[in-house]
């Protein structure tokens, strides 16, 4: 079956077990947000996706959303941000970190048995980010994060070895998130190359920075009403946010949010252009810390300094 065909299967088979979840005992009845549809996107020539980084994004009528988590598994807060999406019938995908992975494999391996996607975030999620490392290595880290991923959380046999190019490494989620968004050219071009997508984000939660619940909950509601759409970004390895997913989702139901779930399709696309005077926010935000990104400069100690929760 060739690559294309197999995706066209994923797609299908994700669609028949939306509709099979749903039928089955009640569970996913009226009372429960659900997942209303699925979404294949094709990546064919590579993928530049998410309006806080790149001018594309993932068409999506009004009051849909896309829910995406970084930098998991842990063991103290994905089960609850796994609980809570079980409970509303809602689909997601997670770019998880290799390391990750190799310490939690039954969580990687659970959240695929829940129906959602495990896409790549490198294997160490390097600090401050790829760009501040030569580009073999970090097609290095990029590519054992995808192998621990195929290895673990889907089952892939490297029986004969594990790929040194990733054109030889078949993904049955070929999504990457850069860490920070701190892309590079040469690694753009490397994905595209091998099929691979780029998903920035349409709108994000801030979560890396250390609020309550309810301040998150507050800041990411009033976003996305004033988006009325998106991708949106959570860490699922942050325990406000943890905390904080089951009201949000409910909250989605209440205001009539419908989810979508992505998930590879053939060829290429579609996306839709960003609106006129579109402007990168990641990219204003990295030139800010150019000077810690710079590969000749010397790393700064960290950490940086976390500011405190933004009030919107």
């Amino acid at each position: 079956m060739t690559l294309a065909c197999r995706r066209l299967a994923v797609a299908a088979f994700a669609g028949l077990a939306l509709a099979a979840g749903a039928a089955a005992a009640g569970e996913c009845g009226p009372d429960k947000l659900g997942t209303s549809r699925v979404a294949a996107v094709g990546t064919r020539g590579g993928l530049l996706v998410g309006l806080k980084t790149y001018p594309a994004a993932i068409p999506l009528a009004d009051h849909e959303v896309i829910l995406t988590f970084d930098d998991g598994p842990d063991e103290r807060t994905t089960p609850l941000v796994l609980k809570a999406l079980a409970d509303q019938c809602v689909r997601a995908t997670f770019f998880a970190i290799g390391r990750k992975i190799d310490e939690q494999p039954a969580l990687a391996r659970r959240e695929v048995e829940e129906g959602h996607n495990v896409a790549h975030h490198t294997y160490t999620h390097p600090q401050p980010t790829l760009t501040f490392m030569t580009e073999s290595a970090a097609r290095a880290d990029i590519l054992k994060g995808m192998i621990t991923v195929e290895r673990v959380a889907y089952g892939q046999s490297f029986a004969d070895g594990e790929p040194t190019d990733l054109g030889k490494l078949k993904l049955h989620a070929p999504f990457f998130r850069f860490p920070g968004f701190a892309d590079t050219a040469d690694l753009r071009t490397w994905f595209a190359d091998n099929d691979v997508a780029i998903f920035g984000t349409d709108l994000w939660a801030s979560d890396w920075i250390e609020m309550t619940p309810e301040q998150e909950l507050k800041l990411i509601l009033g976003r996305l009403e004033k988006a009325g759409r998106g991708m949106l970004l959570f860490h699922d390895n942050r325990p406000w946010t943890a905390e904080m997913i089951p009201a949000f989702l409910a909250e989605l139901k209440r205001r009539g949010y419908r989810v979508v779930h992505v998930v590879a399709g053939p060829g290429t696309g579609p996306t839709v252009p960003a609106p006129a005077g579109w402007v990168s926010e990641t990219g204003r935000v990295t030139g800010a810390l150019k000077p810690h990104l710079d590969k000749s400069a010397q790393p700064a100690p960290g950490p940086f300094a976390v500011k405190p929760a933004p009030v919107e």
